[in-house]
């Protein structure tokens, strides 16, 4: 049998109406084991998970604030952390929590912003 160049094949399958196409799919899959139509599909969901960012990052306090004294009970309650360590954090600014899931790390920056810190994710 001839190989068909890309060209042709599409150029078949324009000619073809949309019952010869899906009988087409459905023998590509019986004969060969694959959804064509599964693969099509499962590209552009696999790039965009890709460009979504990164799944866990790490929530850096750069500046407690005005009200630091509420910041520090933060970063107590968040960390499990001593008041003097806690502290350093506040005046220091540092890595409050490593390694932390998206959802849970945009909820500690929530909870340390509205103590009147600064925080990024990294």
């Amino acid at each position: 049998m001839a190989k068909f160049t890309k060209e042709e094949f599409i150029s078949g399958l324009k000619e073809m109406t949309i019952l010869e196409v899906k009988e087409l799919v459905d023998a590509m899959k019986e004969e060969f084991g694959v959804d064509p139509s599964a693969v099509a599909v499962a590209a552009p969901t696999a790039a965009g998970a890709a460009e979504e960012g990164p799944t866990s990052v790490n929530v850096v306090l750069t500046e407690a604030g005005a009200n630091k004294l509420a910041v520090i009970k933060i970063v107590r309650e968040v960390t499990g952390l001593g008041l003097k360590d806690a502290k350093d954090i506040a005046d220091n600014g540092g890595v409050v929590k490593e390694n932390v899931n998206m959802d849970e790390a945009n909820e500690l920056k929530a909870k340390l912003e509205e103590a009147g810190a600064s925080v990024e994710l990294k």
